[in-house]
């Protein structure tokens, strides 16, 4: 790869430019197609907690609410499953190729694991080698909202593994061109939902 502004040659694990040290426009992209996703989620979930829930109870409640409201929570519970489905297809389809082993390892374990530890309750009883341990229904059962968390903190945990090399980085996100694109309209989308349904109330 060339630097855009000298012109030197660099590999792509390299971050800046030797010559005059300066990052590559398509790391900003990046950085920031990340940052607005998530400002996007994070206004999201601020409209999740403080508004939907009044306009929910309101009088005349509207489906879009509801809906919305519903989305949410479904996508608080089980968002992780297609993330990391994504991500397994990803790394066996696309890094393949250029995969360093024990990072490759590492993260089609936890991956995997996740995966398999969130269906494990949906196994039937029935079935002998498909029933959880009973301290860990025990745990389950005090503590709710724990499997969700830890499924949720892999994905992150494999995101962040690999958005820290840049070369694995530019395999997982590109030149940030889409991420932009999918970025600036999930903001935007939360933005008008949240203008129309305010007006509309």
């Amino acid at each position: 790869m060339f630097c855009e502004r000298c012109g030197q040659l660099y590999l792509p694990k390299q971050s800046l430019c030797a010559r005059c040290h300066v990052a590559p426009t398509r790391h900003w992209i990046q950085l920031m197609s990340l940052v607005t996703l998530f400002v996007a989620v994070a206004c999201n979930e601020l409209v999740a907690w403080f508004l939907l829930p009044r306009f929910v109870s309101g009088p005349h409640p509207r489906m879009l609410f509801r809906a919305w409201l519903w989305v949410d929570h479904e996508a608080a519970l089980f968002g992780w499953v297609p993330l990391a489905a994504a991500l397994l297809a990803w790394d066996y389809l696309v890094w393949k190729s250029g995969r360093p082993k024990i990072k490759g390892w590492i993260v089609r374990k936890v991956l995997t694991l996740t995966l398999v530890a969130g269906i494990a309750p949906a196994i039937p009883w029935w079935i002998p080698a498909g029933q959880p341990p009973g301290e860990f229904l025990s745990m389950i059962g005090r503590h709710p909202g724990l499997p969700v968390m830890l499924a949720w903190g892999a994905v992150l945990f494999v995101v962040i593994l690999l958005c820290l090399d840049g070369e694995t980085r530019d395999y997982l996100l590109g030149h940030g061109r889409i991420l932009s694109v999918v970025s600036l309209a999930a903001l935007l989308l939360v933005l008008t939902m949240t203008v129309v349904g305010w007006s509309s109330v």
